[in-house]
This record gives structure tokens, sequence and C-alpha cells, in this order.
């Protein structure tokens, strides 16, 4: 420590103040980036919902009515014959009616 501490001290602080700046800036640095990208993704949603809907679309099309109407039937028959098995032992005649109902399609 020199004389000139005493008759200037804010040149003695400047060093420990130089390094709290850069700490703070340091640790605000991330954090600020954090906001930006927040709010970036905040103002283009739905951009990026679409986006994301056009990838899905183009990985796995949609099905088409038909295609949904027999996967539909074809779970009405599976359905069908499960609950022909659960009643087979209690009442063997309903669960043949349900199986020749579900073999109609």
């Amino acid at each position: 420590m020199n004389f000139l501490n005493i008759a200037f001290p804010a040149s003695s602080a400047l060093p420990v103040a130089q390094l709290a700046i850069s700490t703070i800036a340091g640790a605000a640095r991330p954090l600020l980036g954090f906001g930006i990208l927040v709010t970036m993704l905040l103002a283009f949603k739905p951009l990026l919902v679409g986006m994301l809907r056009a990838a899905v679309l183009a990985v796995r099309p949609s099905k088409t009515r038909e295609q949904k109407s027999a996967l539909r039937n074809l779970r009405n028959l599976y359905a069908i014959h499960r609950v022909a098995n659960e009643v087979h032992h209690t009442s063997p005649s309903m669960a043949a009616e349900l199986r020749a109902l579900a073999s109609r399609g």
C-alpha cells in the first residue's frame, strides 16, 4: 500500500469494482441469452407449431376416411371376439352367435 491510496481512494478501489462488474456481467450474460431465446420462441410459436405439424404429416400422413372406418370396424370385431371369449364358459350358444356376427365383418 502506498501513500497515493490515501490521496486517491478511487484508484485503489477501481480493480475491485472492475472485478465485481465483470462477475455480474458474466452471470447476467447467460440469463440475458436465455431471456432472448424464450422471447423468440413465444413470438414465433405459431410458426414453429405449424412447422412441427408439417413435419409430422410428412413423416406420418393422416389416414383417409375409408382407412379410419376400416380400422374402427376391425376394433369392433376384436371387441366382439373378446366378449365371445368371456361368455364362452357361461353361455356357449351366445358366444357362438357373437363369433358368427364377428365373422361377417
